[in-house]
């Protein structure tokens, strides 16, 4: 069954269980801000899954959440992002940005290859920690069509280890005697999630939070050239109904489009935080339904593998990050 002939009466109920979920993974995390909605969401779902046997019946609408609620909340990522904040960091910043996101993608699958890890699983750890946490992953998802527990285990991934920089990254900051800017910039340049180079920025103090999140910010615009690329490799291989994907996702030149609008400055700042607040709700319920398609027995066969992965991956990001911001300093 195609996602786009589901009738109304048959996405109810698995719209109305993904309604429930996301209610309650937003409202643990306005009591454990710390923690990512989107990994309370995949681990509400997939504790759902496995407690009980759900029926038939929320399997079309718990699809549509998890495609095309997905796309919906990657496209309004966008509209976090000004292009001319981004410039004004600089050529050499700029270029500091572009090689970490490429060498922790190309490193990541390297390491990850070496392990024996899937193609899928390893590129999507591979995004999640080079570019922005759960998103990336959720996004390259959108493309790939990765498995369940390979996008469960991703996600857990990226989000604990961009956790555990969050104490990290400023202690060490302090100890190489970096100025709060350079640490600033190392935070944005190396921390997995937004939410997570805010937290550590903040802890810094000083100019170290409005550089980190800018530095971000260009990590993350990063996604859409990634995604393309990610998109043409998919168009090499002819899908079983005879045809290719599009060379560029409907999601991500809405994506894009979000970039425009933000950057031009004619949406009011109401309308944003608006939008903020879809792209948060969107995404935690698509991580919820992607939660429901994880069986342990499922999880448990991916092993200890990807948890090395993600360690090696967030190293790797880390040590980028600093060599780039002592380069440009």
């Amino acid at each position: 069954m195609t996602i786009h002939r589901v009738q109304a009466s048959d996405a109810a109920p698995g719209l109305a269980l993904a309604g429930l979920g996301t209610a309650v993974a937003v409202a643990i995390n306005m009591l454990l801000p710390a923690v990512s909605p989107l990994l309370i969401a995949i681990i509400l779902g997939a504790v759902c899954a496995n407690a009980v046997t759900l029926p038939a019946a929320v399997r079309p609408g718990l699809a549509i959440v998890s495609k095309s609620v997905l796309r919906i909340g990657v496209a309004l990522l966008g509209l976090q992002l000004v292009l001319g904040d981004i410039l004004g960091l600089g050529f050499g910043a700029i270029v500091m940005v572009v090689v970490i996101v490429a060498g922790g993608i190309v490193g990541t699958l390297y390491i990850g290859k070496l392990l024996g890890i899937p193609f899928a699983q390893r590129l999507l750890i591979a995004c999640g920690c080079s570019i922005c946490g759960a998103a990336a992953v959720a996004a390259v998802d959108g493309v790939i069509d990765a498995e369940d527990e390979d996008v469960a285990a991703a996600i857990g991934c990226v989000v604990v280890f961009g956790t555990l920089m969050i104490p990290a990254l400023p202690f060490l900051s302090h100890v190489l005697g970096l100025s709060d800017t350079d640490a600033g910039m190392w935070a944005g340049g190396s921390i997995h999630e937004v939410a997570q180079v805010v937290a550590a920025g903040g802890m810094i103090g000083g100019s170290a939070l409005a550089v980190a999140v800018v530095v971000k910010l260009a990590r993350v615009i990063l996604l859409a050239p990634v995604l393309a690329v990610i998109s043409v490799r998919q168009r090499s291989a002819i899908a079983a109904d005879g045809k290719r994907p599009p060379l560029v996702p409907l999601f991500v030149l809405g994506f894009l489009a979000c970039v425009a609008i933000r950057s031009v400055g004619i949406v009011p700042d109401t309308v944003l935080d608006i939008g903020k607040q879809i792209q948060v709700v969107a995404l935690t319920a698509a991580m919820f339904a992607l939660g429901t398609g994880v069986r342990l027995s499922l999880f448990r066969s991916v092993g200890s593998r990807p948890f090395i992965l993600a360690t090696c991956a967030t190293v790797l990001v880390a040590v980028l990050g600093l060599g780039g911001v002592l380069a440009v300093g």
